[in-house]
C-alpha cells in the first residue's frame, strides 16, 4: 500500500450545486474516472468498499469544528482476503466478525457467507463518474452516482490542509452545506430520506426564513416559513453604513434561524443578500462579522438576480403559464421588477424604491397629512419612471412583506395564514382603504390593527405607497399576491422543485 496521507474531506450529495456547477464549469477538467464500487453499510462504520477488486477502507479520524472529516487509508487488500483482513472489515463496521471457517476469501464468499448473513450490512452497487478539478489548491470532484440503479450527484473537495478546504468550499459558494461522507449520502439515498434545506432572504427592512422538505416523488413542503423585521437597513439611506445596533438586531436573529434550521436536520442552509448589503459600504465587515458570530455566509446577488429569483417563484407558486407577466417584490431598500412570458424571462431591473427609504425621507412612520402623503407619491412616482409607457400586462403579481401584510390585513389574519394570503386578489380599492387608514395613525396604533405585523407598523404605508403606484403605473386595477418570495425562488433555483 503507498504512503498514507490522512485528508480532510467535505461532500454534498444532491442533483444541483448552484453556483458552484458554473465556476467549476470555467475550470479545466484533470481527470476523468469511471467505475463499479461495492459498497458496505451498517449504519456506524467506516468508509468501507471494494474498488479495482480490492477491499478499501478509510476510517474517520476526526471531524473538526467546521464539520470537516479527517479520513485516514488503512486498507487496500486483494481477494481472496485472508481471515486477519476478513476481522479488520468488521471492526471497521463496528460489527463483531462471525467465526470464520477459512483462510481466506473470495469476494463472493465474503458477502454471500459473512457479511450478508448477518442483516446488519448492505451491499450497495455504486457506479461513478468523476470528474477532478483543482480549487485552491484542493481536488475538487463532481460526480455523477447511480447507487443500486438509484441516481444522485456528490461535489467532494479534499486536501491535507483543512483551511484550504474551507476556502475552497467559501469559493464554490458551498457553505452552509452540511458535510456527508459516502457511507451516509449513499443510506440517505437508499432508504428514500427526505432533503431538508433552509434558505434565508436577508433583506434591508426584515429577514425572511424557510425550511422546505422534499419527498421522494420531488414535491416540497414547508417545515417552516417566518419573518423578523430587523431594520439592517436603518439609517443607510443617509449613512451608507449598515449601524451597530441593526447589525446587533441581524446576528441575533439569523443565529436563531441557524440553529432552528439545525434542529430540523437540515442538509444546506443557504443565505442571499440583497439591497441594503448591496449598497452599504461596510458591506464585507458586516458580512464577516454575520459569518463569525451567526454560522451564516451571506452571498449578495445582484437586483437582477433577486427579480429573476422572484419570477421563478411566483410563476412556481401561482401556476401562470402563457401571457405576459409582471412579477415584482417591494422590501425596504428597493424593488425588483421581471418581465416575462411564460418560462421566458423578456427583461428584469432593479430600482432603488424601498418602504425604508420613503419612510425616512418623508417621516411615514406616524400620522401623516395629506399634503406629505401627495408628495411621497410623487416622489416614488418618479423614482418609478422606469415602469412608464409600458404596456399593461395580462397579471400583474406582487411579493414581499409589504404586500402580505396589507393581504393580512384585508382578511383580518390575526395569525398569519399563507395558504389564505397566495393568490388573493388587491384591487386599487383595498390599497386605497389602507392607505387612508394607516395615514391617520401613528406607528403605536397601527400595531393594533389586526393582520399587520408590529414590527412594520413604521414602513406599511410606505409600502402601500409603493405597490399603489407600481398598479397605476402598469394600467392595472388589481393585482395577485404570491406568499412565495425570494426565499422559494433561491430553493427551486438550488436544489429543483
Amino acid at each position: 500500500m503507498a504512503a498514507i496521507i490522512p485528508r480532510w474531506e467535505w461532500r454534498w450529495f444532491g442533483d444541483r450545486f448552484g453556483p458552484a456547477e458554473a465556476r467549476l464549469a470555467a475550470l479545466e477538467a484533470s481527470e476523468v474516472h469511471e467505475s463499479d464500487e461495492l459498497y458496505l453499510l451498517s449504519g456506524a462504520g467506516d468508509d468501507v468498499k471494494v474498488r479495482d477488486a480490492l477491499m478499501d477502507i478509510k476510517v474517520l479520524e476526526e471531524t473538526d469544528a467546521d464539520g470537516l472529516e479527517r479520513w485516514t487509508p488503512v486498507m487496500k487488500a486483494g481477494f481472496p482476503l485472508p481471515a486477519a483482513e476478513v476481522a479488520k472489515v468488521f471492526a471497521s463496521l463496528k460489527l463483531t466478525a462471525p467465526a470464520l471457517a477459512r483462510d481466506a476469501y473470495t469476494l463472493e464468499q465474503f458477502t454471500d457467507e459473512l457479511a450478508l448473513p448477518t442483516g446488519k450490512i448492505r451491499a450497495v452497487k455504486v457506479h461513478k463518474r468523476r470528474v477532478r478539478y483543482t480549487v485552491d489548491g484542493c481536488m475538487a470532484e463532481l460526480s455523477e452516482v447511480a447507487a443500486n440503479g438509484k441516481p444522485t450527484r456528490t461535489l467532494a473537495v479534499e486536501a491535507t490542509d483543512a483551511a484550504a478546504v474551507i476556502s475552497a468550499v467559501r469559493k464554490l459558494g458551498l457553505w452552509g452545506y452540511v458535510n456527508t461522507s459516502y457511507p451516509r449520502g449513499l443510506a440517505a439515498l437508499i432508504d428514500g430520506a427526505p432533503l431538508k434545506v433552509a434558505v434565508i432572504d436577508a433583506g434591508t427592512n426584515s429577514i425572511k426564513f424557510h425550511v422546505g422538505e422534499r419527498d421522494a416523488g420531488g414535491r416540497w413542503g414547508t417545515v417552516a416559513d417566518r419573518a423578523e423585521l430587523t431594520r439592517l437597513g436603518e439609517g443607510l439611506n443617509d449613512t451608507q453604513q449598515i449601524s451597530g445596533a441593526a447589525l446587533e438586531r441581524t446576528v441575533e436573529a439569523l443565529s436563531g434561524m441557524v440553529a432552528e434550521a439545525r434542529q430540523h436536520g437540515v442538509g444546506a442552509i443557504v443565505a442571499v443578500g440583497t439591497a441594503g448589503l448591496r449598497i452599504a459600504t461596510n458591506r464585507e465587515e458586516v458580512l464577516r462579522t454575520i459569518r463569525e458570530r451567526a454560522g451564516v455566509a451571506i452571498e449578495v446577488i445582484s437586483g437582477e438576480e433577486e427579480g429573476r429569483l422572484a419570477y421563478v417563484a411566483a410563476r412556481a407558486g401561482l401556476g401562470l403559464d402563457g401571457g405576459g407577466v409582471v412579477v415584482f417584490d417591494t422590501g425596504g431598500g428597493s424593488s425588483q421588477f421581471t418581465f416575462g412570458r411564460g418560462n421566458e424571462v423578456d427583461e428584469r431591473f432593479s430600482v432603488e424604491v424601498g418602504a425604508v427609504r420613503f419612510t425616512e425621507r418623508f417621516r411615514l412612520d406616524g400620522v401623516v397629512d395629506p399634503p406629505t402623503l401627495k408628495e411621497a407619491l410623487a416622489a416614488i412616482a418618479r423614482d418609478l419612471q422606469h415602469l412608464d409607457g409600458r404596456k399593461s400586462p395580462d397579471a400583474l403579481v406582487a411579493m414581499g412583506g409589504a404586500v402580505t401584510n396589507i393581504t393580512a390585513v384585508k382578511h383580518g389574519l390575526a395569525k398569519y395564514d399563507p395558504a389564505v394570503v397566495q393568490g388573493t386578489v388587491l384591487d386599487r380599492a383595498e390599497l386605497d382603504r389602507q392607505i387612508e387608514l394607516y395615514r391617520t395613525k401613528d406607528a403605536a396604533a397601527r400595531r393594533s390593527i389586526v393582520g399587520l405585523q408590529p414590527k412594520r407598523a413604521e414602513v406599511i404605508l410606505a409600502g402601500a405607497c409603493i405597490v399603489k403606484t407600481v398598479m397605476e403605473k402598469l394600467g392595472k386595477q388589481s393585482l395577485t399576491v404570491s406568499d412565495r418570495g425570494l426565499r422559494h425562488g433561491v430553493r427551486a433555483e438550488r436544489f429543483g422543485g
